[in-house]
C-alpha cells in the first residue's frame, strides 16, 4: 500500500517536503555492510559521496576505493550483550563529522545505531527498505513477504528515525511477487528497483534532478 500523497512514475512526492529545509546536499556519507551494489549505483549517478563508512570488511570497501571515495572502518568487535551501542554510535558520528557530511544514506548497514546519530543529523538520514513500508519492517522483510503470500511487495526510501524502519516516506515502488518466486529471486528484483529508485531520490535531494 502506497503512502498518502505519493505520485509520479515511481511514487515520489514532488517537493520531498520532509527535507525541504536543506538548501542543498553537498557531502553524502554512505553506511554499508555488504557487497556495495547500492553504493555503485550512487557513484554511477555522480552523487557527491564524501565517505563510505562500514562496520566490517565487505565488498563495498573495494567499490569505494575504486571510485576514490574515502573509507572509514568502524569495526564492530562484538555481537553479544556486551556491545555498547551508544559508544559505537558516537564513534560513527565522529567519523562522519571528520568528512563534513551533511546527509547520511544507509545502504544495508548491519548495525542499528542509537540516538546520538539522530541528534547529530536530525531528519538527515535516509534509508532504503525492501518492502512497502509500513508493511514487513525488520531485517527479514523479503522472507516475511514470501511467507505471508502477498502478491505485491516492493521497496521504500524514507527518512530514518530512531525506531527501525520508521519515518516519513520519500518514495516507494511496487514489485510483483511471482508464483514461482523464491526469497532470492524476489529479493534480486527488489534490489534492481532499489538501485534505480534510491539514487534518483538522493539526486533530487542534492538538487541534481533536472525534472524536479
Amino acid at each position: 500500500m502506497a503512502a498518502p500523497g505519493l505520485q509520479g512514475p515511481y511514487k515520489r512526492p514532488a517537493a520531498l517536503l520532509p527535507l525541504g529545509y536543506l538548501s542543498s546536499v553537498r557531502r553524502i556519507g554512505v553506511l554499508a555492510s555488504g557487497s556495495g551494489t547500492i553504493l555503485r549505483a550512487m557513484l554511477d549517478q555522480d552523487l557527491p559521496i564524501a565517505v563510505l563508512l562500514v562496520d566490517r570488511p565487505c565488498g563495498a570497501v573495494e567499490i569505494a576505493e575504486s571510485g576514490d571515495v574515502p573509507v572509514e572502518i568502524i569495526q564492530r568487535t562484538t555481537f553479544g550483550p556486551d556491545f555498547d551501542r551508544v559508544a559505537y554510535t558516537h564513534e560513527v558520528v565522529d567519523a562522519l563529522a571528520r568528512h563534513g557530511v551533511d546527509l547520511i544514506a544507509m545502504a544495508g548497514f548491519g548495525t542499528i545505531l542509537e540516538k546520538p546519530i539522530h541528534d547529530a543529523y536530525p531528519d538527515r538520514i535516509v534509508n532504503t527498505h525492501p518492502a512497502l513500508l509500513p508493511a514487513f519492517k525488520g531485517w527479514h522483510a523479503v522472507e516475511d513477504a514470501v511467507a505471508a503470500g502477498v502478491k505485491v511487495t516492493g521497496c521504500t526510501v524514507h527518512i530514518a528515525r530512531l525506531e527501525v524502519d520508521d519515518g516519513p516516506i520519500l518514495a516507494q515502488e511496487a514489485v510483483p511477487v511471482l508464483d514461482d518466486d523464491t526469497v532470492e529471486s524476489l529479493h534480486e528484483r527488489i534490489k534492481e528497483v532499489e538501485r534505480r529508485l534510491y539514487p534518483s531520490v538522493l539526486r533530487h535531494l542534492a538538487g541534481m534532478d533536472d525534472h524536479a
